[in-house]
């Protein structure tokens, strides 16, 4: 731990938050002659690497300031009173359980930026697609940063506009319906959830979210929990997304752009179960208890069934599309996920926070990856990739492009929670933490529920692998001029790649850094201490 002092790290969690925006707003200025490059259209697609570049040095050097003596203490904290008469206030902060999606988020945008810096989107101003790319980065540090619940609804609302721009005007096939879709589900669940978060603020007499956390629903009657719980969870649990509340997200990633798919798999979805973490658990409990048992059942739902459709996907002759299956995936990874916080345990909800910073590392990997496959050879229809015969185009990825192959295999091992990599640990904790619940929870039940996660596991692995062998085995073409040379891994691929893989491989074989961090908070929240 680097010796920083309050005041600095209160600046540096300011600039984290507020340059993207800057940032976003300069993009749409001409660029000054001397940048400008080759084209106006380079200059401002450098403009996004670096201010996203800079913006992951700031997290990095907020995380090397951070007190890893104390995670369980907010830091680097802001508060200053915005809306006196509604006692809104500007209360910014980090501990253990937003510090590492802080992180992963301005570690996900700059790769984002780096990826669109080599690969230009297709179609649209880049001017646009820069712009909308760091408005949605601050929108999402800004949920994890923010302890004020109308603040927190304001951050959570910003990522939907720029993220329906992204799909609508950058995306492909489809990608019309799939922006709207995407929008007005997330949009009428978060009217239900503001109606929530504001009956909780009006009770308890503040919107505060460390204050609440303190006051561990004390002040707020059993019904007012229930009621609280179920419009706030709502809105929480589209944005997961939970089963039956789903079926927006393969739309929205077969659609989108790879840029697009990375950062709602690896950052959007977290915010609903971080909004789970942070403000139902601490802030109404009692009311929590009582959905949790509804909340397990539908996560263990979600996981089956997305194994099951990716399966289904996956089958020979069905034309599934890559993209779609690894969108059926992340509903049956987040399924874990909330049926850890479902436990109401320490063991549950940090295998659930530990989860989704690996689905983030790992589902962001494999995005990529596909799109690298899609500008390859212009198709991500499985069966197509595995199509077979002398003037067959099948990938063959282990034949044409090994170290492509090698990294697609490493990523779905990786996802399917192979020991020893990241995915393994958040699912391995959460069906601990269902083994034994909390008090107060149907033991019973929750060991059914366990038993079903476990069998989707087996499930996981059976898609996976059917993909892999699907796309990355089989004979190689000969090359013709109907069946052209398929490119290895690039330059600026392996740049953009490699962070994702050596954390994967860093959180599997030393989960103690991200557990160290989490369990401390976790414990003080669950328990309702001060803060």
């Amino acid at each position: 731990m680097i010796d920083i002092n309050e005041s600095v790290m209160q600046a540096l969690l300011a600039f984290v938050v507020l340059i993207p925006l800057i940032g976003a707003a300069a993009a749409l200025l001409p660029a000054p002659p001397g940048l400008k490059g080759k084209s106006p259209e380079q200059a401002v697609l450098r403009h996004g690497v670096t201010v996203t570049g800079v913006v992951l040095l700031a997290a990095l050097a907020l995380a090397a300031g951070f007190d890893h003596s104390r995670p369980q203490t907010m830091q680097a904290t802001t508060d200053i009173s915005w809306i006196p008469a509604l006692d809104v206030r500007i209360h910014l902060g980090v501990d253990g359980i937003s510090l590492p999606l802080l992180v992963l988020t301005a570690l996900l945008t700059f790769l984002c930026a780096l990826h669109s810096y080599f690969v230009r989107p297709p179609g649209g101003s880049p001017k646009g697609f820069v712009a909308l790319l760091l408005v949605l980065e601050t929108g999402t540090l800004a949920s994890f940063a923010v302890l004020d619940l109308l603040l927190f609804f304001l951050a959570f609302e910003t990522v939907l506009i720029p993220m329906y721009f992204l799909i609508a005007r950058w995306g492909g096939a489809g990608r019309s319906a799939a922006a709207w879709k995407f929008v007005l589900f997330t949009l009428l669940g978060s009217v239900v959830m503001l109606l929530g978060l504001l009956l909780i603020g009006i009770k308890a007499g503040t919107f505060d979210m460390v204050t609440l956390a303190s006051d561990n629903g004390r002040s707020l009657t059993v019904t007012t929990q229930v009621v609280a719980v179920l419009a706030i969870g709502l809105g929480l649990a589209v944005k997961t997304p939970m089963w039956p509340l789903h079926s927006w997200l393969p739309d929205a990633h077969t659609a989108a752009p790879t840029v697009g798919s990375v950062l709602l798999a690896g950052v959007l979805l977290k915010m609903g179960t971080y909004g789970f973490v942070r403000i139902l658990l601490p802030a109404a409990p009692e009311g929590f208890e009582v959905f949790a048992p509804y909340l397990a059942a539908f996560a263990v739902v979600g996981i089956v069934y997305g194994s099951l459709a990716c399966l289904a996907l996956a089958r020979k002759g069905a034309k599934g599309d890559l993209k779609r299956l690894i969108a059926y995936s992340s509903v049956g990874h987040m399924g874990f996920v909330l049926l850890g916080i479902a436990t109401m345990t320490p063991t549950g909800v940090n295998g659930a926070l530990f989860a989704n910073v690996a689905h983030g590392l790992i589902t962001g990997l494999l995005f990529f990856l596909v799109g690298a496959l899609k500008d390859r050879t212009g198709t991500t229809d499985l069966d197509t990739l595995s199509a077979q015969g002398v003037r067959a185009t099948g990938a063959a990825l282990y034949g044409r492009a090994p170290r492509l192959g090698g990294l697609l295999a490493f990523a779905a091992v990786a996802s399917l929670g192979l020991p020893g990599l990241a995915g393994f640990w958040g699912e391995m904790l959460a069906l601990f933490g269902a083994f034994d619940p909390a008090a107060g929870l149907s033991r019973p039940a929750y060991l059914v529920f366990m038993a079903v996660g476990a069998f989707g596991t087996l499930l996981t692995a059976a898609y996976l692998l059917v993909v892999v062998r699907r796309v990355c085995m089989g004979e190689p073409p000969r090359e013709t001029d109907d069946v052209p040379l398929l490119a290895d891994v690039r330059g600026h691929e392996f740049a953009a790649w490699t962070p994702l893989v050596v954390l994967t491989v860093l959180a599997g074989l030393w989960p103690k850094v991200l557990l160290g961090l989490t369990d401390p908070a976790v414990q003080q929240l669950l328990a309702g201490g001060p803060r």
